[in-house]
C-alpha cells in the first residue's frame, strides 16, 4: 500500500505522521469550547463530532461521537470502526465530492489543546520485553538467573492504576516514598532519587469479553494502539516489589500519547515474534503475525536545553504480542471492557543505544551516560521526557504524535498540614 492522497495538502508528504493512511483518533478543544472527538489529517484535526451532529458522517447506534472520548465508538465494534476509516477517507480524498462542507470542521493542530482520548476502565502493565528482563535481571540475579523460570512460558503482568493515565504534555510530580535504609537500618520516607521512564506501547481494548479468549479473539478485540510511558519510581520499587511485585513505584503516573492509531492503520506493518525458545501452550500460539515494525526513540531536555535522544528501539523487539497478553489477562475468567489499557512492559534492543529505561542506560546508576549540558543516571527534576513512534511506508509514515511528561520536583512535605 501506498501514499494514500487527500485533498488536505500538508497530509501528502511521505514524512507527515498523520497521513489519510493514519487518520488516528483523539478528543481535542480550543479555548473555552467544549473538546470534541477528533481525527487527525496532515497539520489538522478533524472535527468528527460536528460532522457526526451535521449527518455528514452517519454509524450505526449512533450517535457516537456527541460525548469528549472514543469509547462508544470502540464498544460498537470492528464494523464501526472499519465504517468510520472509510466514511472520513471518503471525505478527505483527493477529489471528494463534499469537500466544500467539509472544510469548515478542519482546525489546525497548533493551538488546540489535547486530551484523553478515551476513558480508561482498567490498567495492566506487562513485562514482555526479553531485552528488558535480561537486563533488568542480570543487574539484580547475575546473567545465568536473569529470566524468572517462568518467563519463557508466559506474558508476566500486574494490575496497575487507571486512576495513574495521563495524556501527554501533563506534569509529572516526582513521587515521595518508604525506601530501604542503609545496612540494617530503618527504612526511609523520601522523594525518589532514581525515577525513571518505561518505554512501551500500549493496546486499547474496544471489544468487552467475559471469559476466556484466543489471540485471534483477542487481537480482533483490539481497537488500536497508543506510545505508552511507565513511570517508575526504582528505589521504592527495590523495597517494596517482593513478594507481590510492584506497587506505589508504578502509581505515580502512566503517560499516552493523545492519538490512538486504529489498528487497521497498522495492517500493513505486522510482524511475527520471535522464535520461541521453549514452545508456548497452545492457548498462547499465535494464528499469524501479531507485532508491528515501529520505530521508537526517547528523548531527554533538560529544562532551557536541548534534547538528546538516549534510545532508539523497535517494537518488534516485543517476545510476547498484545494479542498474546490480552489472551492470557482473560484465562482466569476475567472480564475485559472498552477502555482497558494494556502496557507492553518496557522495549528494549539488544544494545546499549537501544534500551528504554535510564535504569538499562544508565546500568542501575553505575554507568552515567551523556546528554546536552550534563550526564544522567535516573531522571532529574524539570527533565521532559518524550517518546515517539512511527512505522514506515515506502512513501508515507504512521505517527503516534509525542508522548511527553515533565518530572517537577516533589512536594516538600506531603504531610504538611
Amino acid at each position: 500500500m501506498g501514499l494514500m492522497k487527500s485533498w488536505v495538502q500538508t497530509a501528502n508528504s511521505a514524512t507527515c505522521p498523520f497521513p489519510l493512511n493514519n487518520l488516528p483518533c483523539g478528543v481535542f478543544s480550543r479555548g473555552d469550547a467544549d473538546p470534541h472527538c477528533g481525527m487527525a489529517i496532515g497539520d489538522f484535526v478533524l472535527d468528527v463530532t460536528a460532522l457526526e451532529a451535521e449527518g455528514l458522517l452517519v454509524l450505526d447506534g449512533g450517535p457516537l461521537l456527541d460525548v469528549p472520548f472514543w469509547n462508544a465508538v470502540m464498544e460498537a465494534g470492528a464494523e464501526v470502526w472499519a465504517s468510520v476509516r472509510a466514511q472520513v477517507m471518503a471525505l478527505l480524498q483527493d477529489g471528494a465530492s463534499k469537500r466544500f462542507l467539509v472544510e469548515d470542521h478542519l482546525v489546525p493542530l497548533h493551538g488546540i489543546d489535547l486530551h484523553m482520548p478515551f476513558l480508561v476502565s482498567e490498567f495492566t502493565d506487562f513485562y514482555a520485553g526479553r531485552h528488558h528482563a535480561t537486563n533488568v535481571g542480570t543487574m539484580f540475579r547475575g546473567a545465568e538467573n536473569a529470566l524468572p523460570p517462568n518467563w519463557l512460558h508466559l506474558p508476566i503482568g500486574y494490575n496497575g492504576r487507571a486512576s495513574s493515565v495521563v495524556v501527554s504534555g501533563t506534569d509529572v510530580r516526582r513521587p515521595w516514598g518508604q525506601v530501604k535504609g542503609a545496612d540494617h537500618a530503618l527504612p526511609a520516607f523520601l522523594p525518589s532519587r532514581r525515577f525513571d521512564i518505561e518505554l512501551e506501547m500500549g493496546a486499547v481494548v474496544g471489544v468487552p469479553s467475559q471469559g476466556p479468549v484466543t489471540v485471534a479473539e483477542a487481537d480482533a478485540m483490539i481497537f488500536g494502539y497508543v506510545l505508552l510511558n511507565d513511570w517508575s519510581a526504582r528505589d521504592i520499587q527495590a523495597w517494596e516489589y517482593q513478594p507481590l511485585g510492584p506497587f506505589q513505584a508504578k502509581a505515580t503516573a502512566t503517560t499516552i500519547s493523545p492519538w490512538v492509531v486504529m489498528k487497521a492503520a497498522l495492517q500493513p506493518f505486522r510482524l511475527s515474534t520471535p522464535p520461541r525458545e521453549v514452545p508456548l501452550l497452545p492457548y498462547l500460539q499465535e494464528p499469524g503475525p501479531m507485532l508491528y515494525d515501529i520505530a521508537l526513540e526517547v528523548a531527554l531536555a533538560p529544562e532551557g536545553g536541548k534534547e538528546t535522544v538516549i534510545c532508539r528501539t523497535n517494537c518488534r523487539e516485543m517476545y510476547y504480542s498484545a494479542p498474546q497478553q490480552l489472551a492470557h489477562h482473560t484465562t482466569s475468567g476475567c472480564a475485559m471492557n472498552a477502555g482497558d489499557l494494556l502496557g507492553s512492559g518496557t522495549i528494549s534492543g539488544p544494545d546499549k543505544t537501544s534500551r528504554g529505561s535510564l535504569l538499562e542506560m544508565s546500568w542501575g546508576g553505575k554507568e552515567p551516560f551523556a546528554v546536552a549540558g550534563g550526564t544522567r543516571s535516573f531522571i532529574e527534576d524539570n527533565d521532559t521526557l518524550t517518546l515517539r513512534g512511527s512505522a514506515k511506508g515506502d512513501d508515507y509514515t504512521i505517527g503516534f504524535g509525542d508522548c511527553a511528561g515533565k518530572v517537577i520536583p516533589a512536594l516538600s512535605d506531603p504531610y504538611a498540614r
